[in-house]
């Protein structure tokens, strides 16, 4: 069991110790009143034991005392009940509330490192098999210990002979236990990590059906999932396997308690009563009814602990997101330069990969209200110039200023208000058309909103939608094309208004006549305001201030359309190869 694992779910329950402890008493009441029960039957059989010598009335306030004993511990069961499933599902809330602050305090690069599948996995099916394994360590985990305790303590009161037997053989069921519990939690890690390899694929035939059928690859992709499904049954049989063989273990363990119980009080009985202690046959059934009581919790426990490794397994997999290393922290007086729009990039040195050069030696200096243009090669650098713009990712060399200032010396929040970014990968959340586009500027107006949605031509497919403005997109805009995706995008950014821009392939997805319109639209937005546009198609970047051509992670060449066409170099290469004549 892994103790730091263990120590960081205790950490997790302190806050609710109110709870903890009502439970704690809850199930002592419980268990006391349970364990009065046997006793008072016990009582109440001696009353009747002889012929014609039958008393009662002492049966009669043994069976009242018997009921009211047996409401009391259902009562305490009832609340202890109440207790277990408010901490639990109060654990479960908290937990899953530091998993979503978590994932917007980690580093892009950690998101970018992990499966979607995977993280998705660890925030709902862990989170889920954690709270079943803590609800039931609370419900039976307690109960069980108590009842041990009280049951060992009335023992020892009634016969201490017997007692002694069933304390020297209890140690046994708490080894096997033990044992067996050690040797299935590998077996509960590998099943954890498997599903999140599982929950990754799925996630990944879904999101690629479309092209899954157009290459035919549908036996292919069937043909890993039933791999994988493979490892996930192997690795689940393996852990019920070695974790089922606690309960049989701790069963036969009890049995031979019971039996000795059973041989020993039997014995007592039928000696001389002084002798033997004056066991009589109530007191012997007594016993033999706690002997039963006793074995219970030993198998209850059992499957604790087996669904408690399978609990902290997952839980292990939680903490290691909520362990993971943080984004670097805000500087502690950040600075707020007056929005300008100038950018420079002074002696820029970057890689993704330690071993594997990317970005070096980058300046740049763009003056406010100029349009630069990044085009070159797939993977020269595009992209990641962009990412280190919106410091998604730090440089490992030199700096980027904006206005004058170090952006990391400036507030995320600060530095990306003054950006509109336009991906070529449209992402759009479970909302109307109107929240989405507004998503940049909740507190758009109406008029605002649908300003903004002509500026971007998509006010005429949104009319046409089932109920407009108010239409619900449904997961990532599934039921809208690819260009009508990219132009509600395209209509948030304008909404914003932002002081500068960003497009990465912003009308990659849009038909040639709509882009025009677009393009003009956004050539009035970008007037007076810094714009950086990643284009493969040269035709959209004529009028940029300023051409970067990037390949291989270094700007090779820099200037106007016509300077670099005139240059005849790199840049002249790509534009007569998009325009070459057939």
């Amino acid at each position: 069991m892994d103790k730091k694992t263990l120590k960081s779910v205790l950490a997790l329950i302190k806050p609710h110790t109110g709870f903890v402890a009502l439970s704690i008493l809850c199930a002592v009441l419980s268990v006391a009143a349970a364990r009065l029960i046997p006793v008072y039957t016990g009582d109440a059989i001696d009353y009747m034991i002889g012929q014609n010598n039958v008393d009662f009335s002492g049966v009669l306030k043994k069976v009242i005392t018997i009921a009211v004993v047996a409401a009391i511990a259902t009562l305490s069961q009832y609340l202890m009940s109440l207790c277990n499933n408010k901490i639990t599902y109060f654990v479960c809330r908290d937990l899953r509330g530091e998993l979503g602050r978590k994932l917007h305090s980690l580093p892009i690069s950690y998101i970018d490192s992990h499966s979607f599948g995977d993280l998705l996995s660890r925030m709902i099916s862990d989170v889920d098999t954690f709270a079943d394994g803590l609800l039931m360590g609370f419900t039976q985990l307690f109960t069980g210990v108590v009842t041990i305790a009280a049951i060992l303590v009335i023992m020892l009161v009634l016969n201490w002979k017997i007692a002694l037997a069933v304390f020297v053989l209890t140690p046994l069921s708490i080894f096997v236990s033990k044992f067996i519990a050690t040797k299935t939690h590998k077996y509960f890690k590998k099943q954890a990590s498997i599903r999140g390899d599982e929950t990754a694929l799925i996630n990944e035939l879904i999101e690629g059906r479309q092209v899954l059928k157009v290459f035919g690859a549908e036996d292919r992709s069937l043909s890993d999932f039933d791999e994988i499904n493979d490892k996930l049954q192997d690795a689940a049989l393996k852990a019920t396997f070695f974790s089922s063989l606690t309960n049989p273990s701790t069963r036969l363990v009890n049995n031979i308690v019971y039996a000795i119980v059973t041989l020993i009080g039997a014995v007592i009985v039928v000696s001389s009563g002084n002798l033997a202690g004056g066991l009589t046959v109530g007191g012997l059934s007594v016993f033999l009814s706690y002997a039963n009581q006793y074995a219970k919790p030993f198998n209850e426990i059992s499957g604790v602990v087996t669904e408690f490794q399978n609990a902290l397994t997952c839980a292990q997999r939680i903490f290691e997101v909520l362990e993971a290393e943080d984004q670097p922290k805000e500087p502690e007086n950040p600075l707020t330069p007056p929005v300008k729009g100038e950018v420079g990039f002074e002696g820029v040195a970057f890689r993704y990969v330690k071993e594997r050069p990317l970005i070096e030696g980058l300046s740049l200096d763009v003056k406010s209200g100029q349009c630069i243009a990044i085009v070159g090669p797939t993977g020269c650098g595009k992209t990641t110039l962009i990412n280190l713009l919106m410091r998604f990712y730090d440089v490992d060399e030199g700096a980027i200023k904006v206005d004058g200032a170090d952006i990391r010396k400036m507030r995320r929040s600060d530095l990306r208000s003054r950006y509109g970014m336009v991906l070529q990968d449209t992402w759009l959340c479970h909302a109307t058309v109107k929240e989405n586009i507004a998503y940049g500027k909740p507190d758009a107006t109406d008029e605002e909103i649908v300003e903004a949605a002509k500026k971007a031509h998509a006010h005429s497919f949104i009319k046409r939608l089932p109920q407009g403005y108010d239409t619900v997109i449904s997961g990532e805009g599934g039921n809208l094309s690819a260009g009508q995706r990219q132009l509600l995008c395209i209509a948030r950014a304008m909404l914003c208004y932002p002081p500068m821009l960003i497009l990465d392939e912003a009308t990659s997805s849009i038909d040639t006549r709509t882009e025009l319109k677009i393009q003009a639209a956004f050539d009035k937005m970008m007037e007076g305001r810094t714009s950086f546009i990643v284009a493969h198609r040269l035709s959209t970047i004529k009028k940029a201030d300023l051409i970067l051509v990037m390949k291989d992670g270094k700007i090779i060449e820099k200037g106007s359309h016509e300077e670099l066409l005139q240059k005849g170099g790199f840049y002249k290469r790509l534009y007569e190869s998009q325009f070459a004549k057939v």
